[in-house]
């Protein structure tokens, strides 16, 4: 699906109104095809529109860290990442999530930074947290990451990512 079509369906979505029924029955297809095509429709919508999603935050993160599709992975840690986190619905399993795949260097960028900055917001609550991230962050022999993952991991150690 291109990107025309993502809008699209994006303005039909936006029209009914209904973004929690179009990701139950898309987001979560076993067609990984169709579940990519529907969270990347979602990932269109505005931050008012997309809160409509906050219910279904667990099964964002259970899609997320079951999927095999990095393409539906990355897409879904998108998402997550554009929901408010507050502290007494944190996952431990999602920041160890996303712990491991910020760092390994067989993941795609794309996944690392969006992992980086997911474990950086569930840090934010805990100072213990926020320096463990750190610790991991300056051991990273940074030469084998991307421009992207090296922009994040800098940002967040210096203090300016927000």
């Amino acid at each position: 699906m291109g990107e025309a079509d993502a809008q699209a369906v994006y303005r039909e979505v936006r029209k009914i109104g209904d973004f929690v029924g179009f990701a139950r029955q898309f987001a979560f297809d076993a067609d990984h095809r169709v579940a990519r095509n529907a969270l990347w429709t979602l990932t269109k919508a505005t931050t008012q529109e997309i809160t409509q999603l906050q219910p279904m935050m667990d099964e964002l993160i259970d899609l997320a860290l079951k999927t095999e599709s990095s393409s539906v992975r990355r897409l879904s840690l998108n998402i997550i990442d554009m929901l408010e986190m507050k502290e007494e619905d944190l996952r431990s399993d999602l920041y160890d999530f996303c712990l491991e795949h910020a760092v390994d260097v067989e993941e795609l960028p794309g996944i690392q930074a969006i992992c980086m900055k997911i474990a950086y917001r569930i840090s934010t609550f805990y100072p213990e947290l926020m320096a463990e991230l750190k610790r991991i962050l300056e051991g990273m022999e940074i030469e084998y990451y991307k421009p992207a993952v090296k922009s994040i991991r800098t940002r967040i150690l210096t203090g300016k990512y927000q």
